[in-house]
């Protein structure tokens, strides 16, 4: 990271006119709010969906703040309306515009930026796998007897669920997947990965990795932009989908087709839309990364200077 490249000047931001970062406003929330609306309908009407609901409720987001526009760190906004940014107290008026005021950033979202952008690089280093054929929901009902997601029947019987994890080889290398498997599940797991080794084990193979760069890039607002955090809720809800296709649970009500992990065919078909997830979540970690190093050394350089 080469900060002498992303110094505090004029030179390094992008100026946009009030018209342009305004339609970037309404494209965002053209995109986004029919889902937060729906989610919201259903939390009002207490019915589920095993598919999106996980997008809102397992990582416990602020809908407001997904909502609601921000620019990208390198960029100024022109205009009256842009004016409306500075009752948040990040936000400065400069000759060229509202932007983020980099000296306002508190250490604990410098801590966290710093965080996601090492454990990018970390996950990255290392070799995408393509062998877990996403047995990892299955491992999260072996055995169980309860299933997580209660109003959504499993299309096989749990002798059948029990014999497909017995017969594969779990290789789940994601944390937040790894510690929702059942007792009986965990020691048939190739890995053990925990919570504080997470930049031993991850890798962009993983369709869960892929869905957190939503989780990092949404915990990172304001310094990083909506426009990236849209993107990357699309990759996540894509992921997430392709994740459910591919588990023991039923949701022909919904209209996935299933994936049949359990079958050859099945298998590879789930390795083709694996690597189709790692191929865009390069591109999108490969922004955030930008983002965050950016970010990182504009504080750097506003607070010595």
């Amino acid at each position: 990271m080469d900060c002498e490249q992303t110094a505090v000047k004029d030179s390094v931001f992008e100026s946009i006119d009030e018209a342009s970062w305004q339609a970037r406003a309404e494209t965002h929330e053209n995109v986004v709010g029919p889902y937060i609306d729906a989610y919201r309908y259903r939390r009002s009407s207490r019915t589920k969906h095993p598919v999106h609901d996980f997008l809102f409720a397992y990582y416990q987001l602020n809908r407001t703040v997904m909502r609601r526009w921000r620019p990208d760190p390198t960029q100024v906004l022109q205009g009256e309306a842009a004016r409306q940014f500075l009752s948040d107290p990040r936000y400065r008026e400069t000759e060229m515009g509202v932007g983020l005021d980099f000296t306002a950033i508190s250490e604990k979202e410098l801590k966290r930026i710093a965080w996601t952008a090492n454990l990018i690089r970390a996950a990255r280093a290392r070799p995408a796998r393509f062998n877990c054929f996403g047995l990892h929901e299955w491992a999260m009902v072996y055995k169980a007897d309860e299933i997580r997601h209660e109003t959504t029947p499993l299309r096989l019987s749990k002798g059948e669920v029990a014999k497909v994890v017995e017969n594969g080889c779990i290789r789940c290398s994601h944390f937040d997947a790894f510690r929702f498997f059942t007792p009986e599940a965990r020691p048939l797991n190739e890995l053990q990965p925990q919570k504080e080794d997470r930049d031993s084990y991850e890798q962009f193979g993983c369709i869960h990795f892929n869905m957190d760069l939503y989780r990092w890039s949404y915990k990172g607002s304001p310094w990083i932009g909506s426009d990236l955090m849209r993107d990357c809720f699309l990759l996540a809800l894509d992921a997430r989908e392709l994740d459910m296709r591919a588990s023991p649970y039923d949701l022909s009500d919904y209209g996935y087709e299933a994936i049949l992990i359990e079958t050859s065919e099945g298998r590879e078909r789930y390795v083709i839309e694996q690597k189709r997830i790692h191929d865009a979540g390069q591109v999108l970690a490969g922004r955030l990364l930008a983002q965050c190093d950016f970010v990182l050394c504009q504080a750097g350089v506003a607070k010595v200077s």
